[in-house]
């Protein structure tokens, strides 16, 4: 079904209908459309049982094999999610849909608990955040991604995350105890600096500052920190590039990265819409640099191109990157995380060592 109005607090408008369905149905003036404000769309949780914790994957693209996601679609609702197409796979739409219809995995600790302590598991950096944000609003009461958080730390096991919530301080306690092991890394996302431009494209995620706090309250706690330019727009947000890297660099970050605004499947149609909604003087020119550097196509999902791009304006991003990492001192590359210490720790019933 397609909204044709704004939908306060939320990243779009539309919940076109998901794109395995067989039947979709749309939204036509009857005659009764009565213009007043409509009451706010609430969010809508459901729990799953996970019959799994950790997801492989082989892509080059990539600097972890492994990751876990505490929870389906983010209440952050950023217009550019590029995670909005997985949506579609739990028969809901990639659009409202993802921001209001969240689905939770309440037992994934326990889980996760059992996938560690299997005598064939390998150790090696595991990932949270890689889809759906694991410090997103919902986490405050469902504790999930601490739970998950508790038994890496009881195993000794490396985490990277990657997240915009500023819940993430409530960990420090976890957090600042594996750093001090070399067990932990954060990836803070900064898309831009502009507070009214923040709140359009991720209206329920933290403001700029509010972002570059918890940076440092991390990094004044011990926890290295990567300050993510990511997505980088091109005409919106791509001039901002030296600044963002900046303002992190002062909140304390180490390293950084940056990525491309990418569009697969249904984001695409969301994003223009958007830029109809909110920026129409800069769409033809946003659309027309990304059709650039996918060799004319909206999004290239090539490994190796999906990320960054190719052509002239993508080298040139990539050069300003480079050269204002190398003045500011941030690596583009984040320290290996410690594997050595990892062990699984006693269970009840285990019969102890006499040696």
């Amino acid at each position: 079904m397609s909204i044709g109005y704004v939908v306060k607090a939320r990243g779009v408008a539309s919940n076109t209908t998901g794109r395995f369905e067989r039947f979709a149905t749309h939204a036509v003036d009857d005659g009764w459309y009565i213009d007043e404000d409509l009451p706010p769309l609430r969010t809508e949780m459901r729990d799953e049982v996970a019959r799994s914790a950790i997801t492989y994957n082989r892509s080059p693209d990539l600097p972890f094999d492994r990751s876990i996601n505490p929870y389906r679609g983010c209440e952050h609702g950023c217009v550019y999610c590029f995670a909005r197409p997985s949506h579609a796979y739990l028969g809901l739409s990639a659009g409202l849909d993802f921001e209001t219809r969240l689905v939770a995995r309440p037992n994934m600790s326990v889980v996760l608990r059992k996938e560690l302590s299997a005598k064939s598991y390998k150790v090696a950096t595991l990932a949270i955040g890689t889809n759906t944000d694991p410090y997103q609003p919902i986490e405050k009461n469902r504790l999930i991604t601490r739970s998950c958080l508790e038994v890496l730390q009881e195993f000794n096991h490396p985490v990277a995350i990657v997240t915009k919530g500023t819940l993430i301080e409530r960990d420090l306690d976890i957090l600042a105890d594996m750093a001090s092991r070399g067990l932990v890394r954060v990836g803070v996302s900064l898309t831009t600096l502009d507070a009214g431009l923040s709140r359009r494209m991720e209206p329920r995620a933290p403001s700029p500052a509010r972002r570059l706090q918890t940076i440092r309250a991390l990094t004044d706690a011990g926890v290295p920190v990567r300050v993510m330019t990511s997505p980088i727009v091109p005409g919106l947000t791509d001039h901002e590039l030296e600044n963002l890297l900046g303002a992190g660099k002062e909140a304390g970050a180490d390293a950084a990265s940056w990525i491309m605004l990418r569009l697969p499947r249904e984001v695409s149609q969301l994003w223009q819409d958007w830029l109809a909604e909110y920026e129409p003087a800069r769409a033809e020119k946003v659309m027309s640099k990304l059709r650039e550097m996918h060799g004319g196509r909206d999004y290239d999902p090539r490994w190796g191109h999906r990320m960054r791009g190719e052509g002239d304006y993508a080298e040139l991003i990539a050069l300003r990157f480079a050269k204002t990492c190398k003045r500011l001192g941030l690596s583009n590359k984040s320290a290996p995380l410690r594997c050595d210490q990892f062990a699984v720790p006693p269970q009840p019933g285990d019969q102890m060592s006499l040696f």
